[in-house]
């Protein structure tokens, strides 16, 4: 058998703080072959990346590596065996190894990246310290790389701030920085957490094209069993510090033996999940959930929230120095409809209008054209909440709330749990002190919180503690319309499951309506009753959850779809059909879906409740006429 490149040997990693002692790894044992991706899976907290710092010699000051070997054997060097955990953290012979040996791609480019100095200083600062190319070369090499992880641009990337490019830019940034030196092993901490699933995708074939390409050995750290059944060849499980089951993926995802893994494989959410079928967290909320029923029953003749023709635009300049102002449609003539009770999901890679579109009809973005319509349940029908004067538009504001996507940061860091949740009571000037008090405590009973966290901050709580804080917060004024801006993106499985299943229940023990943006379709297929899809400002394709699922028409929804990764090894992602971002441009979609210019196309009907965006200069084609006539030319 062939030697491993890294052995890690009964590691154990404690942790001092305030409180005392905490032990983050106990006895965790495993290896890395020459040139194979090893994942290592676990919920937040389980030890994943205290590991895989430890072997960088990355921890914080309060940690310490207590017991254990991490035995590097480097090819370069002949397979001359090093024992990291006796090196110097910041000793010369671990600086010559960390960056150009083994190298890491970081969870968060945004924060990872200077935003002071450009991509191509950044990159080839790697370089500069782990070889002794010439300027020229260092320069040649550089543009290669950035060629390689796919910058359409390199050169311009090279000048450009890592503010001035998208989240999958940012990421192939880093994986650059990554691979500059050539390193023999790259750790991945969960290089596709913040990326909507297409541009995951594209990243997730661009590390396994790379990986193979230079034969490298990769530690690959994530949550998401879909990308460990599409990306791994062995697989270590971590919960609480220790190793429950590691082997080879095949075997390991066709008879998993431990019960924590088979838990956390029934927490996933996954497409064309039976219509009573629920998500399993690993710990239930226990929450108590309100018994007198649904409050918000009132009868509506049409739908309680609806959108038409929404547009917006905005203006950017080509640099920080003026250039030429560029208009971009980030809506184009949207039209959306809610019904009371249930959920619409709203679904597109970032940047297609999905927030924005959110944001609009509560009106803290305000449309260019188009019109939102309420109905407040008070039988006099929908009205124009575009129209709405001061006093009405706090009237709809307190019916219709939003969820953000980072609890953290919208949540006030100096203020207590108590002021949180009872601050919009006091905006709006309901109850007594008593009746505030009493209504925080209903409100973490509901979500499924300790009473006794009203005195605490929101720095103290989990991700998914944060974001049930957020929920709670949210339902304090009694809203009948939730807008989910992305609530459950940046959790694990297990706990976004939590999310899933307590919004679900929310929703029938109150009567809630929502908007749930999300660009994951497997999560809104577990939620959703009605699908909207989205792309470059455009509705592309609506229709009920199961209708859209059955029969994806468009070539854009059929992307998404694709680019969902599957826990099932029989069902892996096609890389070949994501390599490129193709799927979301207009003008290489097939007929009849081909757009060009300033051409927007037509929402047709092709089965009742099913829509889709055709160009309909393309009326003879065979699709097309086997379709009803098309309705609301945009």
């Amino acid at each position: 058998m062939e030697t491993p490149l890294i052995s890690v040997e009964s590691l154990t990693v404690d942790f001092s703080g305030d409180l005392g002692a905490f032990r983050a790894v106990d006895g965790v044992s495993f290896t890395i072959p020459h040139g194979r991706i090893v994942a290592m899976v676990g919920e937040s907290g389980s030890g994943k990346t205290v590991t895989a710092n430890a072997i960088l010699r990355l921890l914080p000051k309060q940690a310490q590596i207590t017991g254990g070997r991490i035995l590097f054997r480097d090819p370069q060097r002949n397979d001359k065996t090093t024992d990291l955990v006796t090196l110097n953290p910041s000793g010369s012979e671990i600086l010559s190894i960390r960056g150009g040996r083994i190298a890491m791609i970081f969870q968060e480019p945004m924060s990872s990246l200077s935003p002071l100095h450009t991509i191509g200083d950044q990159v080839l600062e790697a370089l500069t310290l782990h070889s002794e190319m010439t300027t020229q070369e260092a320069e040649l090499h550089l543009e290669q790389t950035l060629t390689d992880v796919g910058f359409p641009d390199p050169k311009r990337a090279i000048a450009s701030y890592p503010f001035e490019l998208s989240g999958g830019l940012r990421q192939r940034a880093m994986i650059a920085m990554a691979l500059i030196a050539r390193p023999v092993l790259v750790i991945a901490d969960e290089p596709t957490t913040a990326l909507d699933v297409t541009t995951q995708a594209q990243i997730l074939a661009l590390i396994k094209r790379l990986q193979q390409a230079s034969s490298m050995a990769m530690l690959l750290i994530t949550h998401d069993l879909g990308i460990v059944a599409n990306m791994a060849d062995e697989v270590v499980v971590l919960y609480r510090g220790q190793v429950m089951e590691s082997g080879p993926m095949g075997e390991i995802f066709r008879h998993p033996q431990h019960p924590y893994l088979k838990a956390l494989m029934r927490a996933v959410p996954r497409l064309a999940m039976d219509p009573d079928e629920r998500l399993q967290p690993l710990r239930e909320i226990r929450r108590a959930l309100p018994m007198e029923g649904p409050p918000n029953t009132v009868s509506h003749k049409g739908p309680i929230l609806r959108a038409a023709g929404l547009r917006k635009s905005f203006a950017s300049r080509g640099d920080l120095f003026g250039g030429a102002v560029k208009t971009v449609h980030a809506v184009n003539g949207v039209s959306l409809s809610l019904a009371a009770g249930t959920t619409l999901g709203l679904v597109g890679e970032s940047g297609c209008g999905t927030t924005t579109v959110a944001k609009m009809i509560l009106r803290a973005i305000e449309p260019d054209a188009g019109q939102v319509f309420f109905d407040a349940g008070d039988g006099h029908g929908e009205r124009d909440v575009l129209a709405f004067d001061d006093p009405e538009l706090s009237r709809f504001r307190r019916a219709v709330q939003f969820i953000f996507q980072d609890p953290f940061s919208s949540l006030n860091p100096r203020m207590t749990v108590y002021e949180l949740l009872t601050e919009p009571l006091v905006i709006y000037g309901i109850g007594s002190p008593e009746d505030r008090y009493r209504r925080a405590k209903e409100l973490l009973d509901w979500v499924g919180l300790d009473r006794r966290s009203l005195g605490r901050y929101p720095h103290s709580f989990s991700g998914g503690q944060r974001q049930r804080l957020g929920i709670a917060r949210a339902l304090a004024l009694s809203p009948r319309v939730l807008l989910c801006d992305e609530p459950v993106s940046a959790l694990d499985v297990s706990v976004q499951a939590q999310i899933l299943n307590l919004l679900k229940d929310l929703q029938t023990s109150l009567g809630l309506s929502y908007i749930f943006v999300s660009h994951n379709l497997a999560v809104v297929d577990y939620i959703a009753d009605y699908i909207a899809v989205m792309c470059r400002g455009y509705l592309v394709e609506e229709a009920p959850r199961e209708k859209l699922f059955a029969n994806p028409v468009h070539p854009y929804t059929q992307a998404l779809l694709a680019a969902v990764p599957d826990a099932n090894i029989d069902r892996p992602l096609d890389f070949a059909k994501l390599k490129s971002g193709r799927f979301s441009d207009p003008s290489r979609w097939a007929l009849p879906f081909f757009l060009e210019g300033d051409e927007t196309g037509a929402m047709i009907e092709i089965e009742p409740g099913h829509r889709i965006r055709v160009n309909p200069t393309h009326a003879d084609t065979d699709f097309f006429t086997r379709s009803p006539h098309p309705v609301e030319p945009v």
